[in-house]
């Protein structure tokens, strides 16, 4: 089993601290923002933070294939106004830069939300058009779509969003989803005791060879609920017999597995037991 797991480590002072923090904590694999995420612009890169970056990544044997950039909570691509719309854009190809800059292959972003100011269909085209966009301008990054809970007028929650929104990327091989667990059960996929169903359902609709990565996290809040509560593993409401088989899946082999759970001072030891899992 070659599993890759990590957490959504800290980069405050700068990109290059991430590897280090991630290190710490026994990951080998791990999640950041690349600039503040509550800030629409931040400084560019320096060259130094890019250096200290990649040689940080070599030391403590981090490849780019299991490295999981976050964009900014602010962007969102299927925005029904035109404002809101570019700033995110804009926001978004800054972000995809930041990660060529970096050397890393993917980004992993939120769909989007209609607001209630349009349907559901016309916010997924303008975000698979906002997506077709960056993907003209940059190379060598993935968009990672993430699965959402479905809070609000969040898109996302249903694997056919997924689906659809793929279906209207132009670059098939530069786009790719990430499923966060807690994500999924919210919505109203039942891991706990269906797994392998839920699996099956994922793969003949958005299909396995789309699947880039995993934000594993437990759940506050009950199946179906559509309300975005992470909780630390074991501690929650989706079985723990769930992560057990997760781990000794060989699917989910050779992709980032990241713990966005709240408590970090449990992320190593989180990551251990998932290890013997």
């Amino acid at each position: 089993m070659n599993k890759y797991i990590g957490a959504h480590v800290s980069a405050s002072g700068g990109v290059e601290n991430a590897p280090t923090h991630a290190h710490n904590i026994g990951a080998n694999a791990f999640a950041l923002f690349t600039k503040n995420q509550r800030q629409w612009a931040s400084p560019p890169l320096t060259d130094k933070s890019i250096n200290l970056f990649k040689e940080r990544c070599a030391e403590y044997g981090f490849l780019s294939e299991h490295i999981l950039p976050h964009d900014s909570y602010l962007i969102n691509l299927g925005h029904p106004e035109e404002e809101g719309l570019i700033k995110s854009r804009t926001a978004f190809l800054d972000e995809m830069q930041r990660c060529e800059q970096l050397g890393l292959k993917m980004l992993n972003f939120h769909p989007g939300s209609h607001l209630n100011k349009e349907t559901p269909e016309e916010c997924l085209n303008r975000i698979a058009e906002s997506i077709n966009q960056a993907l003209a301008r940059t190379q060598g990054v993935t968009a990672v779509i993430e699965n959402t809970a479905g809070q609000g007028s969040n898109m996302g929650h249903r694997f056919e969003h997924l689906r659809y929104i793929i279906d209207h990327v132009e670059d098939k091989s530069r786009v790719g989803v990430c499923i966060d667990t807690c994500h999924t059960f919210t919505a109203g996929y039942d891991l706990s005791n269906h797994y392998e169903e839920v699996w099956t359902e994922f793969d003949q609709i958005v299909g396995w060879n789309y699947l880039r990565a995993v934000h594993l996290n437990d759940s506050k809040k009950p199946l179906a609920s559509r309300v975005d509560r992470h909780e630390s593993i074991g501690k929650g409401l989706i079985s723990f017999e769930f992560f057990r088989q997760l781990m000794s899946d060989s699917r989910f082999d050779n992709i980032p597995i990241i713990l966005e759970t709240p408590d970090e001072t449990l992320w190593a030891q989180e990551i251990a037991t998932l290890r013997k899992l």
